[in-house]
């Protein structure tokens, strides 16, 4: 980069390009400002390189290759998308692909009617699974200094979500894959970073959507226009 030329930031959520122009989908292609496929061809090059290596290698493999089978009649054309598989079945046919046997279901108190259908779908479909709780160990949240007022329900000791714990049994366990299900914002991030196995997401916790975060997203112009119309949380 030449001495004194600012380096422009990623931006790839505020390009208006259609698909098919767009360098990252068509070698004939542009990109906009910021586009990272233009702007890090060195970081690029870096990142590429990881998947040489044998077991990222063969994941991304896997990934791509269970991404192409969700779609069905591929032989058609013109092709148009046709999705068949949900997010479970994928799960399960992904774990097949990679001969994954011991699964951990790591998820939350709040889900757990969720969880052992979940549980109960992994296992019909033979494999042999590790679950735990998020308030698996009871640990009081005294431990981090949670003030009375800062509790769900002020005036108990009340248990912790303890992900680091969830993280901890299922590395013990020597999981294969791991699914998360439910866990909140932060301690789901805190169970990523401490996890060994790689980890994928069966649904994320939405208490006011029913679990579907997307929602709030698709309605930001109408019922949820608070989300652009101020700073979330402010006054």
């Amino acid at each position: 980069m030449p001495q004194g030329k600012k380096r422009l930031t990623p931006d790839c959520a505020s390009c208006t390009k259609e698909p098919a122009t767009m360098v990252c989908m068509q070698s004939t292609g542009s990109g906009h400002k910021g586009c990272p496929t233009l702007t890090r061809k060195k970081l690029l090059a870096k990142a590429n390189s990881e998947y040489t290596k044998p077991e990222t290698g063969a994941f991304a493999r896997q990934a791509s290759i269970q991404e192409a089978s969700c779609y069905a009649n591929r032989d058609q054309r013109p092709y148009v998308m046709q999705p068949t598989k949900t997010r479970i079945a994928e799960i399960c046919e992904f774990a097949r692909r990679m001969g994954y046997q011991r699964l951990g279901l790591v998820f939350c108190v709040g889900l757990k009617t969720e969880a052992a259908i979940v549980n109960n779908i992994l296992k019909t479909n033979g494999f042999d699974v590790v679950s735990v709780c998020c308030k698996a160990g009871r640990t009081s949240k005294d431990l981090i200094g949670i003030d009375d007022q800062d509790k769900i329900y002020r005036g108990t000791d009340e248990s912790m979500c303890n992900p680091v714990f969830q993280a901890m049994v299922v590395n013990e366990e020597k999981t294969d894959f791991n699914i998360l299900l439910g866990l909140c914002v932060g301690h789901d991030s805190l169970f990523f970073k401490h996890a060994l196995a790689y980890t994928t997401v069966l649904a994320v916790k939405d208490r006011v959507t029913g679990h579907n975060p997307l929602a709030a997203v698709y309605l930001h112009e109408t019922y949820y226009r608070k989300l652009v119309a101020r700073p979330v949380g402010s006054e």
